[in-house]
């Protein structure tokens, strides 16, 4: 059985301490998360900036603290770094990548209404279009291979997957390929085995693929995925329980859940080193 390999998505942009006390803001808590998630069995980190008082951040320099700050801690782990944002020009929102030059970076492949939606409230919560226009994805991705950047392809809908065949086709997107496949935003994809199989299935052949499953379809998800032969991504990015009703103490907690998972069936979890043989991402 391949080994599986876990992604702590330590903070996001929209949770907040009002939502789950644990949700980390500045670097020096990020970069604890970032430990406490590596020691628990994750071999890549995904990281948003956040401003000391939880706003986003997009500017270089909170990048560079974050990651120095997380460097410091964990040496060798593969780092990934946000590019999405709304209302923010495409310079800004790639600057740090140029700048830091990461492992990897987030790659949106496509276009969606991005909400949240409370049927007991009857009401919207982050009601937005989260635009991703071809012309931006090249734009990203050709500063992603400048600064020797794996993309790492966030798609929310099956149209996202075939988004990057003309990319390829160009020969801006090169393998080897890496998509996460974001599942449970309202928008885009349900979060159900059944599309998840279908999405798999809709992939270019040798492809490396994580599951993001949001919210409470996390669990179910990661363990589809696992036995998929594919990879996991969890953490307060994305599902702030650790079950239902409760809520998770840190991103460290979700990640051991999911190791625990690997384990049940059988499988091993994927150290850093054996990550970054498996992903072709040797320590720079």
């Amino acid at each position: 059985m391949t080994k599986t390999i876990l992604t702590a998505a330590l903070t996001g942009v929209l949770t907040t301490r009002q939502q789950s006390p644990a949700i980390p803001y500045t670097p020096e808590e990020i970069a604890e998360e970032a430990r406490r998630s590596v020691e628990a069995g994750a071999a890549i980190v995904h990281i948003h900036a956040r401003q000391d008082d939880g706003r986003p951040a997009y500017d270089v320099d909170t990048y560079a603290r974050i990651d120095a700050a997380v460097r410091v801690r964990c040496p060798d782990v593969i780092i990934n770094y946000s590019t999405g944002a709304v209302g923010v020009s495409r310079e800004e929102r790639v600057a740090h990548i140029a700048a830091l030059r990461p492992d990897m970076a987030a790659l949106n492949m496509g276009s969606m209404n991005y909400a949240i939606y409370s049927s007991k409230q009857k009401a919207f919560y982050h009601d937005h279009v989260f635009a991703n226009p071809f012309g931006d994805i090249r734009y990203f991705l050709e500063a992603m291979n400048a600064a020797g950047t794996r993309p790492e392809m966030e798609c929310f809908d099956t149209g996202h997957i075939h988004n990057a065949a003309p990319l390829i086709d160009m020969g801006v997107l090169r393998p080897p390929l890496q998509f996460s496949l974001v599942m449970g935003v309202l928008g885009g994809i349900p979060g159900t085995t059944k599309n998840l199989v279908q999405q798999v299935d809709a992939l270019p052949a040798g492809a490396h693929w994580q599951v993001i499953g949001i919210g409470a379809r996390q669990w179910p998800l990661a363990a589809a995925a696992i036995s998929l032969g594919g990879n996991v991504r969890v953490g307060l990015e994305d599902n702030l329980y650790i079950a239902p009703g409760q809520l998770a103490g840190s991103n460290g907690e979700l990640v051991a859940k999911a190791a625990e998972l690997v384990r049940l069936v059988g499988g091993e979890v994927a150290s850093v080193s054996d990550a970054r043989e498996m992903l072709q991402l040797p320590l720079r």
